[in-house]
């Protein structure tokens, strides 16, 4: 469920995640796959349309209509909630499932920087984990890292100086290789000067996000949320935007 909901704002910024408000419930577009076809999805999830009904609608496994009900099911659990108070057991119950802080303050009719406050009086942060490249065939030590609340440790240490640099995200036609490019660029450049780089990006087409090209490199979305959390985790000596 957190992956699901993280790609969701990785393709686009604009959306919080597996969202039932975004589209109104068609079953002609449950029947034909498209990109908008998981926010018909949702809607229909919080409609009360059954697992079997939108298997025999979309034809997607069980056990991913299953994985998509129990996040809908919590945005309902997060509605009900009509004082704008989250309990943690319920705050950590969203982050663990990929509920992002604005989803959050959507759902409870709050802010985005109110969800993180009450995320910070509560110690609910994010712990960091490096992502497994060869499906545990063998130990494994990469530099692919990224963040999440299904965790009870960070895999890593955080003792050294950092520089920050923030890539682009995913690539939009009129503006892609350029702005990577840029982040190349940089990351090179602060290698040169002797410093030690972390990128934050989540494109894999990317130069940006080869292994060799950073020190550190988180496979994340680039929100103030999550850019914060890193932050607030690596503490480095400076951040760059490109």
């Amino acid at each position: 469920e957190e992956a699901f909901q993280k790609a969701l704002r990785m393709v686009d910024e604009n959306v919080n995640g597996f969202d039932p408000n975004i589209k109104e419930v068609n079953e002609n577009e449950l029947r034909e796959p498209t990109d908008k076809r998981m926010f018909v999805l949702a809607a229909a999830l919080k409609q009360g349309y059954t697992i079997n009904k939108l298997y025999e609608l979309t034809k997607i496994d069980l056990w991913f209509l299953e994985k998509m009900k129990n996040i809908i099911d919590y945005y309902i659990k997060l509605e009900s909630i009509t004082d704008g108070t989250v309990n943690l057991e319920v705050l950590l119950g969203a982050k663990q499932i990929g509920y992002s802080d604005k989803q959050i303050a959507t759902a409870i009719k709050s802010t985005e920087l109110a969800v993180r406050k009450l995320r910070e009086e509560y110690k609910v942060t994010p712990y960091v984990k490096q992502i497994d490249t060869v499906a545990a065939e063998w130990p494994a030590t990469t530099n692919y890292l990224y963040v999440t609340y299904n965790a009870c440790t960070h895999d890593l240490e955080f003792q050294e100086d950092y520089v920050m640099v923030l890539g682009s995200g995913v690539y939009r036609i009129g503006s892609s290789v350029e702005f990577d490019w840029c982040a190349v660029g940089c990351l090179r450049e602060l290698r040169n000067q002797g410093k030690k780089t972390i990128m934050i990006n989540y494109n894999p087409e990317t130069v940006s996000t080869d292994y060799d090209m950073s020190d550190r490199l988180y496979f994340e979305e680039i929100s103030f949320e999550v850019v914060m959390d890193i932050y607030n985790i690596e503490q480095p000596e400076g951040v760059i935007l490109c």
